[in-house]
C-alpha cells in the first residue's frame, strides 16, 4: 500500500495500491493540514502531523482507532515524522531541533539535537524493515521487472502487478510492452 496526505480542497489521509488503484480515504474529518506521515508497519498504524491544528494523531490502516498523541504549542512547526519502538521522532522547523515524543501517551517530549536546515527525518534500523517475500514485480529471466518492459507496480497484493510506461510511451495490447 501507498499512504499519503493531501490538504487541497479537502484535507485527508489516504491509501491506495502501489499502482494507484483502490484509493481510499482513511481520515477526512477534523483534519486541516496533514503534512508529515509515518507508518508502524508491524501494528499497522498511520501517524501524521497536522501543522494547522498543532497535533500529532494516529489511526489504524482502516481509519479506525483514531486518537490524538499530542496537541498544543510545544509541537508547533513540526515537519518530518518517523516512528521507532515507543517513540515518534520529528523536526521542529522553528528552532531546528529533533524531538522525541512517547507515541503511547504523548509525554516525555525531549529535544535531542539541533540541526541547521533539517526538514525531514528517517529511522534506519534492521527491525524497521519487513521481510520481503517473492512478489509479482521480481525480475524475470530477460531482466524485466514482472515481465514489464518499463515499470512494474504491485497491485492489490504482492502476487498481482500492473505494468506502466515511461512518459512518451503507451502500453501495448499485451499489457506488458511499451511503444
Amino acid at each position: 500500500k501507498l499512504f499519503f496526505t493531501d490538504y487541497g480542497n479537502a484535507a485527508k489521509v489516504e491509501r491506495c495500491d502501489m499502482d494507484g488503484m483502490n484509493r481510499t480515504w482513511i481520515v477526512d474529518s477534523k483534519i486541516e493540514q496533514p503534512t508529515a506521515l509515518a507508518l508502524d508497519l508491524v501494528n499497522k498504524y498511520v501517524y501524521w502531523v497536522d501543522i494547522y491544528l498543532d497535533s500529532v494523531e494516529v489511526v489504524d490502516y482502516q481509519g479506525r482507532k483514531r486518537h490524538t498523541i499530542i496537541k498544543g504549542r510545544q509541537i508547533r512547526h513540526l515537519c518530518g515524522l518517523a516512528v521507532f519502538e515507543s517513540y515518534l521522532y520529528t523536526v521542529n522547523s522553528d528552532n531546528v531541533s529533533i524531538l522525541r515524543i512517547n507515541r503511547y501517551n504523548g509525554t516525555d517530549v525531549q529535544s535531542l539535537a539541533r540541526l541547521d536546515h533539517a526538514k525531514e527525518i528517517r529511522v534506519y534500523q534492521k527491525r524497521t524493515q519487513t521481510a520481503v517475500r517473492s512478489h509479482a514485480c521480481e525480475v524475470d529471466p530477460y531482466g524485466m521487472p514482472g515481465g514489464c518492459s518499463h515499470i512494474c507496480l504491485l497491485s492489490s497484493n504482492y502476487k498481482a502487478r500492473t505494468c506502466r510506461c515511461r512518459t512518451g510511451f503507451i502500453l501495448g495490447s499485451d499489457g506488458r510492452s511499451c511503444k
